[in-house]
């Protein structure tokens, strides 16, 4: 835990540049796990229901379009 307040007093010294950075670092790596995310879980079929949702909507005329 020492090591997280070590951090968060070292965010508080950032010029508004460089937490700009560290916020798109977070971000990014926030992205890149969501990302992989679901392709594991389309992998595993996690995600079939959406497509069969759609089929079945579009079957029945219920779809707008965008």
């Amino acid at each position: 835990m020492a090591k997280v307040e070590e951090i968060k007093h070292a965010i508080e010294k950032l010029t508004e540049e460089e937490l700009i950075q560290i916020r798109n670092w977070f971000l990014e790596k926030d992205w890149i796990k969501w990302d992989k995310a679901i392709e594991r879980d389309s992998a595993e079929g996690k995600l079939d229901f959406l497509i069969k949702g759609a089929k079945k909507a579009k079957k029945e005329g219920q779809l707008r379009p965008l």
